[in-house]
C-alpha cells in the first residue's frame, strides 16, 4: 500500500477515432503513453475501436496490443484502454489494464445507454484497481452520472478515481458538474477522459477537454479539444486528509449486478 505523501503521475490521453485498424489504433496509444512520462494514462470510453457498437471485440492477447505492452514496460506506465471485450458469450464496454508484465480486463461498464444495451450487457458494479498502492476507482461514461454507483465506487476507498467518457461537445458542462461531483464524492481527485475529434455513434463533434480535478472540484489540467491531446499532474496521496494535488501539469517529465461491489488488484 502506498504511504501518505507519495506521489503517482496521472495523465488523461484522447487519442481520434480508433476504427481505422485495430493495429493502427494501438500504435496511436503507444505513442500517447510514451509521450506523456506517467505512471497512470487514462483514455475514453472505447477508445481503442472508436465509440462504434458493432465493433469488432478485442481479446487481451490480440497481437496488435503488443506496442501498447512494449510502451508501458518501456514508461513504467500502466495504461487504462477502452474496448469492447466478449466473455462468456456477453460483450461488454470495458476497461483494459495494460502494464509492463501482463494485459488484462479490470472493469465493465454498469450502466448502459439506450442504444448500448441491444450490444452489451451490464458489467457486475464497481471496483477499484491497485496503481503503485492507489486505489484507483474505475467508471465509464454513464456509470460517471449514477450517484448510487458513485457512492459504491468511494465507498470501497479509493485515492483517485479514473473514468472514460464520450459525450458531445454540447453535453460539456455537465461533463465538467460529474467530475466535481465525483470528486466531491469520492474526496479524490478525478481523471476523466474524454474522447476529441469524430469517433463514430453520432458523435461528430465530441466534448474532448479530458480534465484531472483535484478533491476539491477545481480543474488541475484540461485537454483542450485537440485530437491527440494529453495533459499530466503529479498527485501527492494524503489519506488522513484525502489526496491533494501536488503541482505540475502537462508537458510530461522527461524520460455481477450494479451495486455489486468488488475489489480488484490484478
Amino acid at each position: 500500500m502506498a504511504v501518505d505523501g507519495s506521489v503517482l503521475r496521472v495523465a488523461v490521453a484522447q487519442p481520434g477515432d480508433g476504427s481505422s485498424s485495430l493495429r493502427d489504433s494501438a500504435r496511436r496509444h503507444a505513442g500517447l503513453i510514451r509521450r506523456t512520462g506517467a505512471d497512470l494514462i487514462v483514455f475514453p470510453e472505447l477508445s481503442l475501436t472508436g465509440y462504434h457498437l458493432d465493433a469488432r471485440d478485442v481479446a487481451v492477447d490480440a497481437t496488435e496490443l503488443g506496442v501498447i505492452a512494449a510502451a508501458c514496460h518501456e514508461s513504467g506506465c500502466t495504461a487504462l484502454i477502452g474496448a469492447p471485450i466478449s466473455e462468456n458469450g456477453q460483450r461488454y464496454i470495458a476497461f483494459l489494464r495494460i502494464d509492463a508484465t501482463t494485459t488484462s480486463v479490470v472493469y465493465r461498464k454498469c450502466f448502459l445507454g439506450a442504444d448500448e444495451r441491444p450490444h452489451f450487457a451490464a458489467g457486475p458494479g464497481p471496483c477499484a484497481i491497485a496503481v503503485q498502492g492507489w486505489q484507483v476507482g474505475l467508471g465509464i461514461c454513464r456509470d460517471t452520472g449514477v450517484a448510487a454507483h458513485v457512492a459504491d465506487t468511494a465507498a470501497i476507498g479509493i485515492d483517485l478515481y479514473a473514468c472514460g467518457v464520450v459525450h458531445h461537445r454540447w453535453e460539456l458542462d455537465e461533463q465538467r458538474r460529474r467530475a466535481a461531483r465525483i470528486a466531491e464524492a469520492c474526496r479524490s481527485p478525478v481523471a476523466m477522459a474524454s474522447a476529441a475529434g469524430r469517433t463514430g455513434g453520432g458523435y461528430d463533434l465530441p466534448a474532448a477537454h479530458s480534465a484531472i480535478v483535484t478533491s476539491a472540484g477545481k480543474v488541475a489540467a484540461d485537454a483542450g479539444t485537440a485530437v491527440d491531446a494529453v495533459v499530466a499532474c503529479d498527485l501527492r496521496l494524503r489519506r488522513a486528509l484525502g489526496p491533494a494535488i501536488m503541482g505540475e501539469p502537462y508537458p510530461p517529465r522527461p524520460t455481477q449486478r450494479p451495486g455489486h461491489r468488488r475489489r480488484h488488484t490484478p
